[in-house]
């Protein structure tokens, strides 16, 4: 029997229509495309050009290639750095590997099509576009099989995930910013936790394998997001779950060992690159930039007016609504799940660039977007009282149509990229009458 779709899958091939629609029509005519691959996304994507066309992880093409009109001249950005005097990128190599197939399909068309083969020409970044939609496009439907696994309604299941892509920061960096690494993470983050909930409701060997190479791909792309490894304990669900799987994990130890090989295999690209940039296979890839753990700004990241979470995608906040639900039926989930986000959140806020540059709200949180739309799902779904439930769809479209408001006034600039203070931001709240003006 034909298994029929669901209405939370037609909502994901909802939301990727429109998000396809929103990226055409915002990147992909006149020169727009100039604006795909900029800023950190230059130095991630910068691999594959290197390795598949120039044959130089030293980026000596780097200079050659700012000459050509593809880039705003105003927001030059150089990701190369030096050790050992020579030249190697800073960012690491997993957004360059989860893009390889759309940047070797861009080469492969541009060259029967006759456009530029240099790596940087119009059809290689709407490619990498069309990347951050597929990465996108797996991120949801991972976090909707997770969503499934806590026995969501349909319904709300629909609902969160409209939430979480357009309510969210998750929006901007897919569509504004597709080349940064955030929505790749969000990918692997959402596919790593719900593979581990499903290990842990029946931990079978298969699972081993695959969430090694998952992590080693976590890694890869950002890796401070290894930090996924502690929300194991909220996947299982309660100890004696979180133990079972454990031990069954130890019983199989050839599994076992064989998830560990991989991992480092994987994760070694990146220190055999660095061997043939710089002949060594460690460097300093962030000289003078550090985590001062000592010195957090907690408060800062999650409420300021420069970059608060909560401040910029409220949607964050009130997800944290369904901390309440956990509270009553599993304080081990509770305690698991919000000792998770205190870590992250302490961990992020003690880099030395705590707002972390030029970003729309604070866009760490966004590969952790899945565990937040599952507390907002566990919230609406617990909710019995006809007006409260009400109230709280009221609520979610509410701050959803405000983060696109305020997405759109940061696009033009009306929200500062950096510098917002408590006067900037209630002097332009709400008011796109100036932008239109």
């Amino acid at each position: 029997m034909k298994k029929k779709i669901t209405l939370s899958e037609l909502s994901i091939v909802a939301i990727l229509f429109m998000m396809t629609l929103v990226s055409a029509n915002l990147n992909w005519g006149k020169n727009y495309w100039k604006s795909i691959v900029v800023s950190d996304g230059k130095g991630y994507y910068a691999y594959l050009p290197a390795v598949f066309i120039y044959h130089d992880l030293n980026y000596v093409f780097f200079t050659k290639i700012e000459k050509v009109d593809y880039f705003d001249k105003n927001l030059y950005f150089d990701y190369r750095y030096r050790s050992n005097g020579r030249v190697f990128n800073k960012f690491f190599c997993g957004t360059a590997l989860a893009e390889l197939p759309f940047f070797l399909a861009a080469h492969t068309l541009s060259y029967f099509i006759d456009f530029q083969t240099d790596g940087y020409s119009k059809l290689y970044c709407i490619f990498i576009n069309l990347a951050a939609l597929f990465y996108l496009f797996i991120g949801l439907v991972f976090l909707n099989s997770a969503l499934r696994e806590y026995h969501i309604e349909e319904w709300v299941r629909s609902l969160v995930l409209f939430a979480a892509v357009f309510g969210t920061n998750l929006f901007y960096y897919t569509v504004r910013e597709p080349g940064m690494s955030h929505v790749y993470s969000f990918a692997f983050i959402s596919m790593f936790f719900c593979m581990a909930k499903q290990y842990f409701s029946m931990p079978q060997r298969r699972y081993i394998p695959i969430l090694a190479l998952v992590l080693g791909m976590i890694f890869l792309i950002r890796p401070i997001n290894l930090l996924v490894i502690f929300i194991l304990p909220f996947a299982a669900g309660n100890y004696n779950t979180l133990k079972k799987g454990l031990i069954a994990l130890v019983r199989e130890p050839w599994f076992l060992a064989l998830g560990i090989l991989l991992f480092f295999a994987l994760i070694s690209l990146q220190f055999i690159i660095y061997r043939i940039s710089t002949g060594n296979f460690l460097v300093d890839a962030y000289p003078g930039e550090a985590f001062f753990l000592l010195h957090p700004h907690f408060s800062d990241i999650l409420f300021s007016y420069r970059k608060g979470l909560f401040l910029y995608t409220p949607l964050y906040l009130l997800s944290l609504s369904g901390g309440l639900y956990l509270w009553k039926t599993s304080r081990f989930g509770f305690y698991s799940l919000f000792g998770f986000l205190s870590l992250i959140t302490y961990i992020f806020s003690s880099w030395w660039c705590w707002y972390y540059g030029g970003s729309f709200s604070s866009r760490v949180y966004v590969e952790f977007i899945p565990l937040f739309m599952i507390l907002l799902a566990l919230a609406l779904n617990s909710v019995r009282q006809k007006l409260l439930k009400t109230t709280f769809i009221v609520l979610i479209i509410m701050l959803t149509v405000l983060c696109q408001v305020q997405t759109y006034q940061y696009r033009y600039n009306q929200i500062h990229w950096s510098d917002m203070t408590k006067e900037k931001y209630w002097d332009v709240f709400l008011r796109i009458d100036k932008l239109i003006r």
